[in-house]
């Protein structure tokens, strides 16, 4: 009897015990039921996304990207100022609801989650024309002599450490940037992206690239994203996979000159 009871009171409990969703709620629904997209962008990495300080605005292929997808959701983008030191604590904070590009790398993936890739870069060093001849491949730049600079929380942070430790680093904080330093002359070199070494060689005539045998850290790059949102990463690769298919992204590296036309 006693055996009976205690089955009938374990029933009664399942019968009034809400059931636990299997997720927690997702920042799909948040942006769906707020009609705003939240999107953290540094705005100082050319040319995927650029801020006009004076009118608070912000261009370039990421804020290209982030607009589509807003457009194809049915909602509003608002692009949130961050910083390369702070871009994924925005994203596992609340902060925003996903990144702009960022190189996929095992330190963040620690803490945040990525999309799918749409897109790669590598990395190559820049010093100033005056020193063509004197700086021609990455071992000419590893030498205590040479001051290498890179951006505090950037991928390039760790990169200079790795692929200069004879040299000295001069790390330096956003909204500064590591090319600054050698314009100034307060660096040799730096490093960086392939894609933004090719913009700021166009917009500073004193820089070269550094004509190296090849580029170093072949990177994917992806969106972040809270890492335990499954929902919100798999609409998002969902679209990326939709667009990939039809060209968008081509065209769309094609429009800023990320990719052959």
């Amino acid at each position: 009897m006693k055996f009976t009871k205690s089955i009938c009171l374990v029933a009664m409990v399942l019968l009034v015990t809400p059931a636990v969703p299997a997720f927690a709620a997702s920042a799909l629904n948040d942006i769906l039921s707020t009609g705003v997209l939240k999107v953290g962008t540094t705005g100082d990495w050319n040319p995927m996304t650029m801020k006009d300080p004076a009118t608070n605005s912000y261009t370039g292929y990421d804020i290209d990207v982030m607009t589509e997808l807003a457009k194809d959701m049915g909602v509003k983008v608002e692009f949130i100022p961050t910083d390369w030191k702070t871009l994924v604590s925005g994203v596992t904070s609340g902060k925003y609801h996903m990144t702009g590009s960022a190189s996929i790398s095992s330190a963040r993936a620690k803490a945040a989650g990525y999309s799918n890739s749409y897109f790669s870069l590598a990395t190559v060093p820049l010093t100033l024309a005056k020193n063509k001849g004197k700086f021609m491949d990455w071992s000419d730049l590893d030498k205590a002599e040479v001051t290498v600079a890179a951006t505090l929380g950037t991928t390039q942070e760790k990169q200079v450490k790795q692929f200069f430790p004879n040299a000295t680093h001069k790390i330096v904080e956003a909204p500064a940037r590591d090319f600054q330093e050698v314009l100034a002359g307060r660096a040799d070199a730096h490093i960086t992206s392939n894609v933004e070494a090719n913009k700021l060689v166009e917009k500073y005539t004193q820089m070269m690239i550094v004509p190296v045998s090849r580029p170093k850290a072949p990177t994917p790059i992806a969106m972040l994203l809270p890492q335990q949102d499954q929902v919100w990463i798999n609409y998002v690769n969902t679209w990326i996979a939709l667009k990939t298919e039809r060209g968008f992204f081509r065209t769309l590296g094609q429009k800023w000159q990320l990719v052959a036309k």
